[in-house]
């Protein structure tokens, strides 16, 4: 490669706003719901929303635990790390 560096991105540390989530999923070519850690959701008692794409990432950009992680961004291609094969995908 030309020396493009995959960048993780650490949602803890710098949670996305709903825009940059919203690139992310598309690059995944994912939904809010696969991206969400269902145990960390049900712990913060949240209401059911799995249809509401925007609540979800609404939800998600509030409480970056919710997020998936982590995610490798390169250039415009991200992958999930988990399992982490898929990173290689991107490689």
């Amino acid at each position: 490669g030309r020396g493009v560096e995959p960048k993780i991105v650490e949602y803890l540390k710098t949670p996305p706003d709903a825009e940059a989530l919203a690139r992310i999923l598309g690059m995944l070519g994912m939904e809010p719901i696969d991206l969400i850690r269902r145990k960390e959701y049900k712990d913060l008692g949240l209401p059911d929303q799995q249809d509401d794409r925007k609540e979800l990432i609404r939800l998600m950009v509030a409480n970056p635990i919710l997020i998936e992680r982590p995610i490798v961004v390169m250039g415009n291609e991200a992958r999930l790390g988990r399992p982490p094969e898929n990173v290689l995908e991107v490689l």
